[in-house]
């Protein structure tokens, strides 16, 4: 056995530092994707490198996202521009694989030439026949090199009644390559425990381990990260390397994300989608810093945007197989991202989703809608919360006799309608109204807690939240008189 070994140095001074990231369009961004471009994305500019976009484009049945406007619009709004791509071009163009195709077949003409792949003719039917009997001897399901050892007048045989085939990789099965991972240090593949790969398939095209390979290969890409599922494919790219007497990237292989019980997160969790984040009222800003953060340990967990790749560490990382991602503590990173925005800034961002439930907003100026959005932020987590927070102001609460004693005693409730009462003519300033009726708790022997509860529950339909003088402001004097009269003469109906 010989080991052939991955020769870039880890730091790799003096090699300008080239990443990508290669999504597939057949689905919509993930968090996995995000954390994968995110990652690259900072290791770019943390090391003065250039960050690529490669989109992975040759399965055409299934591609959701043509030309991958979508993904390239989802990576801009979270502020992950990248250097050279689609539409951006580059010296190393095109950026699509399906643009690519000849560059393939230049490559997989020179294994050919070396002997390095032979065309396999086994049929789908006969592959599972032979993967079912592996199984039930208890072996790994591997190729069994049926084809490899076809005679010349046999596959000209097979070629002239136009059988299908691909070509497979013919892997040396005395060989252990090694690959340098910035978390796990060199790790070891014996190749004796891997197959044959395929490099096409049967229609002709070229498979994502090939194609991946190639392109990494020619666009001189030094940093390969990915998820820790694409583990064993590196064992089979390395072998191509090997075959073409190719230095390899250094990998990184990032840890699977996994819901909070440890399971891999699929699109029955939230936030798994992009589109989940986004409508869900999440700032990038907020994703990208709590990405950052999971699995690792920082001083201070909120980091300004352009801060992050200072802080991002790619030396002495820990390895882990999977870490769990906690929608409430993102949630949290959100609500700090969203007390930091700037005023006019938050506006902008909470807009679209209070519109799209109240569209009275528009009778509001920009300045008003501002000062209704600085009162409500500290009970802000999601920009979504705008639209709940302030929809009493659109709308009155529906209120009963039970919302009230729910909260208050029935005592009190019937005294404090008569403390509102004569207190109204006041409501013209609302600090003098609150302080007035401060003073007049304690002499009716009432807890103030009780009496502003009442008026908030008036008011907002909500027994928390907002102080009593920023809801008579926001509401506005005459509906906050209507508000009160009518809860007061739900407390009357009570009494009769």
């Amino acid at each position: 056995m010989y080991t052939i070994l991955s020769t870039k140095a880890t730091t790799m001074t003096n090699i300008p530092i080239r990443v990508r990231f290669a999504p597939a369009p057949t689905g919509t961004m993930h968090l996995g994707n995000i954390r994968t471009a995110l990652m690259n994305f900072l290791f770019a500019k943390k090391m003065n490198g250039t960050f690529v976009l490669r989109i992975e484009d040759t399965d055409a049945q299934r591609n959701y996202d043509p030309q991958a406007h979508k993904i390239i619009e989802h990576l801009l709004w979270l502020g992950l521009n990248y250097d050279e791509g689609p539409f951006k071009g580059g010296k190393y163009a095109p950026y699509f694989q399906s643009e690519r195709l000849q560059t393939y077949q230049k490559v997989a003409q020179t294994l050919i030439s070396a002997g390095q792949i032979y065309r396999c003719f086994c049929t789908e039917q006969e592959l599972e026949k032979k993967r079912e009997r592996h199984i039930s001897l208890k072996l790994a399901p591997r190729y069994d090199r049926t084809c490899m050892s076809l005679k010349k007048d046999s596959i000209e045989k097979l070629l002239g009644t136009n059988s299908p085939y691909i070509w497979r990789m013919k892997l040396d099965h005395e060989q252990k390559v090694i690959i340098n991972d910035l978390a796990r240090g060199k790790i070891a593949f014996e190749l004796k425990n891997f197959s044959d790969f395929p490099i096409t398939r049967a229609n002709g095209s070229f498979t994502f381990i090939f194609a991946n390979f190639v392109d990494d290969l020619l666009m001189d890409i030094t940093h390969v990260f990915r998820g820790e599922d694409h583990l064993s494919n590196t064992a089979s790219q390395a072998a191509l390397y090997h075959a073409l007497n190719k230095e390899l990237p250094v990998y990184y292989h990032l840890p699977i994300l996994c819901n909070i019980s440890g399971q891999k997160l699929s699109k029955r969790d939230f936030g798994f989608s992009i589109i989940d984040l986004q409508t869900g009222g999440f700032l990038p800003e907020a994703i990208c810093n709590y990405l950052l953060t999971l699995g690792a340990s920082f001083k201070e967990e909120i980091m300004p945007f352009d801060e992050l790749p200072l802080h991002a560490q790619f030396q002495n990382i820990h390895s882990t197989g999977q870490i769990k991602y906690d929608e409430h503590k993102l949630r949290w990173f959100n609500h700090r991202f969203i007390q930091l925005y700037d005023p006019a800034q938050l506006t902008r961002r909470c807009l679209p989703f209070i519109r799209s439930k109240f569209t009275q907003i528009d009778t509001y100026t920009e300045t008003q809608v501002t000062q209704l959005i600085q009162v409500i932020k500290p009970e802000m987590h999601t920009l979504c919360d705008a639209a709940d927070l302030l929809s009493f102001i659109f709308s009155r609460p529906i209120l009963s006799i039970i919302d009230l004693q729910a909260c208050i005693h029935e005592e009190k409730i019937a005294l404090i309608p008569r403390i509102i009462k004569d207190a109204l003519p006041l409501l013209e300033n609302s600090k003098e109204f609150v302080s007035h009726l401060k003073k007049q708790v304690k002499l009716e022997h009432i807890e103030l807690r009780d009496l502003f509860t009442f008026i908030r529950l008036a008011l907002s339909g909500s027994a928390k939240g907002l102080g009593i003088s920023e809801l008579i402001d926001l509401v506005g004097k005459e509906e906050t008189e209507g508000r009160l009269l009518s809860a007061i003469a739900i407390c009357a109906d009570h009494v009769k």
